[in-house]
């Protein structure tokens, strides 16, 4: 016996929506943290925002994000694996394309030991100056 299709409506939660966007994007390689005050920290343990996590469903779902980086990562290649990342869940569980995914570093993360890489051989080669404008995916 076929089941066939009943019609109708489901509704996503915007926690819904931050919740897979957020387990994406700190699954993504390079990303260390969501960026936030303590201000937006403390209002995500009152349940009222999550901080660095900004999402809009108006005509599309729009998607935020303030970012920490890794430090010695290429920023242009962790907003690829992230605006990947996050297409690829939010297309998964929803089963409804995002619109745009916009990306803010806000910082860079730097290991407990404190050794900071310096002078032009910490610098990753090969990435040129306009390989982040270049790579498709609003970086700011």
């Amino acid at each position: 016996m076929a089941i066939r299709p009943t019609p109708g409506r489901s509704l996503v939660t915007g926690r819904a929506i931050a919740d897979i966007v957020r387990s994406a994007t700190l699954g993504s390689y390079g990303v260390t943290a969501f960026a936030g005050g303590p201000l937006a920290r403390l209002f995500a343990r009152l349940g009222l925002g999550q901080p660095g996590l900004t999402i809009r469903i108006e005509d599309g779902i729009e998607i935020e994000l303030d970012l920490e980086v890794a430090l010695g990562v290429p920023v242009a290649e962790v907003a690829r694996q992230v605006d990947s990342a996050v297409r690829y869940a939010v297309g998964a569980a929803l089963g409804q394309p995002v619109g745009r995914i916009v990306i803010h570093v806000d910082g860079l993360h730097v290991p407990a030991d404190g050794a900071v890489p310096s002078g032009p051989a910490a610098l990753p080669t090969g990435i040129r100056p306009r390989d982040l404008a270049d790579s498709g995916t609003d970086v700011a």
